[in-house]
């Protein structure tokens, strides 16, 4: 019997994303079949952003290494205690745009979503450059990504609660639908 409930948190994970303003559209659960590996990806936005542009990918990535230590752990500690020890596995908040005919300054932009973010969730900012035809200019495709450890003893615990990062996810998605229209050359 496994020590931890991982589809369980993901089931709460996506109510409680509804609780903090986002509309939950799609959750996928993938087994690697040599390693055990394990991961969930829930497809969010925020509620008013329905139809489009941003998209936002929610994955916890479950190492069976850190899976099976911890069950190992739980096995050593009496019945009601919990074990100590740094068991934690990554979750990644993905934000997806279009291609964009204005793209937006890298540094500007990542400095600006560090101050929306702070230390709650850290961002990656990246773009890429693409060329459908060599005479055509370029669109960039906008990246950003956000990686919090997850507790394995705060989830069987009921103490690892994610109420501060999925606010500030919440807030890094408004951030940046308000300024999509201008970087997709829809604004005035």
């Amino acid at each position: 019997m496994a020590a931890i409930d991982l589809s369980g948190f993901v089931a709460d994970l996506k109510e409680h994303a509804i609780e903090h303003g986002f509309h939950v559209h799609d959750e996928r659960h993938f087994v690697e079949t040599y390693s055990l590996r394990q991961t969930w990806e829930v497809d969010v936005h925020p509620e008013e952003a329905c139809n489009g542009p941003l998209d936002l990918h929610l994955a916890l990535d479950a190492e069976p290494r850190t899976l099976l230590a911890f069950e190992d752990a739980m096995l050593e500690v009496p019945e009601d205690s919990l074990p100590e020890g740094d068991f934690a596995i990554p979750m990644l908040f993905s934000w997806m745009l279009p291609p964009m005919v204005e793209g937006p300054d890298l540094l500007v932009l990542a400095t600006d979503l560090a101050g929306v973010a702070g230390t709650v969730l850290p961002l990656e900012v990246s773009a890429t450059d693409s060329f459908a035809v060599l005479t055509d200019a370029p669109h960039r495709t906008l990246s950003i990504v956000g990686k919090v450890d997850i507790s394995l003893t705060g989830i069987l615990s009921g103490e690892q609660t994610l109420c501060d990062v999925l606010d500030t996810a919440y807030e890094v998605s408004q951030y940046l639908i308000e300024r999509t229209p201008r970087w997709l050359g829809e604004a005035g």
